[in-house]
């Protein structure tokens, strides 16, 4: 389980969070809802340490994180697929892929066939370079690198930014099957309610670096709140 309790994290003297609190459990999509700039990315990245709070804690499977370095997060089963995707345009497909192997035993430096089952175009575009590829494309092949790590806490910045709906029903389907395996925990950045509505065990949502509503994924779509917060 991931516990995270009264996050305060700050950029210099700008603070973007405040006594943050949520938990995402193995089995289970935990999404992070709001508005742009409220706080969301702010959060994935202190998971994935890109950013060390300046109070509260997070903890992963009963061990806190504080000062653990990114590199050591991704060897211990935490993986991150930032807002913007971050592949390499000049590399291949199969060497964006490859880049996963720093984080793996020598042992486990091969591309699991699986990825290619859960997303079939990548096969088909081993050799192109990812600069070449939609954005849809290199999203699936963002989110395949990642799955390389094998993975028990899988962190999804708005995977769906600026993407086809046919890709979009492509990522919803991964999800929901890695969820369904319950062998990891994802947290979901998103902004839309209704793909947030159809994946969510678990919510929470942001406003000015706050949480300011949380409950069941079940609850979701409902909650007028959350429409109100969201402006749907």
């Amino acid at each position: 389980m991931l516990n995270v309790n009264q996050l305060d994290v700050a950029y210099g003297a700008s603070q973007a969070l405040y006594g943050v609190s949520m938990t995402a459990d193995v089995g289970k999509v935990t999404c992070v809802l709001g508005r742009n700039g409220v706080g969301k990315t702010t959060l994935m990245k202190s998971l994935a340490g890109h950013l060390s709070p300046r109070a509260g804690s997070i903890e992963w499977l009963g061990k806190s994180l504080s000062g653990v370095a990114p590199s050591d997060r991704a060897r211990n089963g935490i993986a991150y697929v930032p807002q913007g995707r971050d592949i390499f345009p000049q590399l291949t497909v199969e060497e964006n892929l490859q880049t996963a192997f720093s984080a793996l035993p020598r042992s486990q430096h091969r591309i699991d066939p699986e990825i290619y089952a859960l997303f079939p175009v990548l096969q088909q575009m081993l050799k192109r370079r990812g600069g070449d590829l939609s954005g849809g494309q290199q999203q699936q092949l963002a989110i395949a690198r990642a799955l390389l790590l094998k993975p028990k806490l899988l962190i999804l910045d708005e995977p769906t930014e600026g993407i086809q709906p046919s890709i979009i029903k492509d990522i919803q389907r991964v999800i929901e099957l890695l969820r369904d395996r319950g062998e990891m925990a994802i947290v979901l950045v998103e902004q839309y309610l209704d793909f947030a509505a159809e994946l969510a065990d678990e919510f929470i949502i942001l406003e000015r670096g706050r949480v300011v509503a949380a409950g069941k994924g079940s609850e979701l779509k409902a909650s007028e709140e959350a429409r109100t917060l969201l402006a749907i």
